[in-house]
């Protein structure tokens, strides 16, 4: 009878839901739903890109999406000939939608944009996974809470992390850990003279040397600020100290975690830089399909060149000693500090240097530490930090 089930299980259409379907996650994911048929997209969301966002929703025969751009919306809501879909304006109206839990949701909106809808969605969906670094490391203890109430499965979808969780997935005692080991390419400037680290300019900081990224991720990478991001993911995601999170430089990006257990055994968890098999796997869950397999690439594993951090070359590294050890609004004021230097930085209002600088600045302001000792209540606390963060960065000479 079991196996019967699982069989009837594979042979179900899976529902599914893409929150930010234009982004490069979403577009991967829709990628894959193209070859794996056995899936039905019951919604698709945008922001700005209402064209593609159509050309999606007519390809996949999707009857419900959410356009947040309030003239966007109008466009297509006042175009007759998009009458056969559902066309909604914000994320309020997910009751309207689903009738039923969704199989599987993604959340790919960037930014604290993505938050509230994450947030939202929880109750209705079976399992989300999440492609949005905000949502965990300024909401986590409010998405916790909702994925315990509603018993929804949590996938994160970075490389880095969900190769820690499906190899951790079966341990029950994650005390079992002595160390997570998460890579770090270097970024476009990790064999640069630091003599020439005041002449950086935006196209530099944009030529990521492994991955194709969005402009703000790619200039995190540089900064290293990406890898801060995913030891504070890893410590909410799997309640795991900061004492057991390491950063280390792996230029070819093939290996994306090496967890080192309390026995004396460690494990080296490698895939190619394809978002498309984390994307892939978290899909197909709890199934163990074949994606494209590759035989394992020696000739990189014989060319690892692990190192650790230079805090000259990398000086946002010390920002993990500024951190509270305890989940707070501390690390909302992170994010948002950090998005608006990243946007200076692309403007050219500020140097690339000025990134870390400023962001150490603004995290030992005196200003911002009450907030070490306290946590996001309601998502409004969250929002509410970024004018006042905004506020003081600006004032900054």
């Amino acid at each position: 009878m079991f196996l019967l089930n699982i069989k009837l299980f594979k042979l179900m259409k899976k529902k599914i839901a893409i929150l930010g379907s234009t982004g490069s996650i979403g577009k991967s994911l829709l990628k894959i739903i193209r070859k794996e048929k056995n899936n039905q997209i019951v919604l698709l969301s945008a922001n700005k890109n209402y064209r593609q966002l159509i050309k999606q929703a007519k390809e996949f025969k999707v009857k419900n999406i959410i356009i947040s751009n309030e003239n966007n919306y109008k466009k297509i809501k006042e175009n007759k000939k998009y009458k056969h879909i559902n066309v909604f304006k914000n994320f309020s109206c997910f009751n309207k939608i689903f009738k039923k839990k969704l199989d599987y949701t993604m959340s790919s909106i960037m930014g604290l944009e993505g938050l509230q809808p994450t947030l939202d969605i929880i109750k209705y969906t079976k399992v989300l996974a999440v492609a949005n670094k905000e949502s965990i490391i300024c909401g986590w203890n409010l998405l916790s809470k909702e994925l315990k109430k509603y018993k929804t499965t949590f996938i994160p979808v970075d490389s880095e992390h969900f190769s820690i969780w499906f190899d951790l997935i079966n341990i029950p005692d994650f005390k079992q850990v002595r160390k997570i080991y998460i890579t770090a390419s270097g970024g476009p400037f990790k064999n640069k003279s630091l003599r020439n680290f005041k002449n950086i300019k935006v196209k530099d900081a944009l030529n990521h040397p492994n991955w194709k990224m969005g402009k703000k991720i790619s200039i995190d990478s540089a900064t290293m600020v990406n890898k801060i991001f995913e030891i504070i993911e890893a410590k909410n995601i799997f309640d795991i100290p900061y004492s057991k999170l390491s950063i280390i430089i792996h230029p070819s990006s093939y290996i994306h975690a090496i967890i080192q257990y309390q026995n004396g055994l460690s494990k080296i968890i490698l895939h190619d830089t394809d978002m498309k098999i984390p994307i892939f796997n978290s899909l197909t869950y709890p199934f163990v399909k074949s994606y494209n397999n590759k035989e394992v690439d020696f000739t990189k594993l014989n060319e690892l060149k692990l190192s650790n951090l230079d805090v000259r070359r990398y000086p946002s590294i010390q920002i993990l000693n500024l951190i509270p050890k305890q989940f707070s609004l501390f690390e909302t004021i992170l994010v948002i500090a950090n998005d608006i230097l990243v946007n200076q930085f692309l403007n050219k209002q500020i140097k690339f240097t000025d990134i870390s600088k400023k962001l150490l600045k603004t995290l030992k302001d005196q200003r911002f530490s009450k907030y070490m000792r306290l946590k996001p209540k309601k998502i409004d606390d969250i929002i509410e930090l970024n004018s006042y963060v905004r506020s003081v960065i600006n004032n900054y000479k």
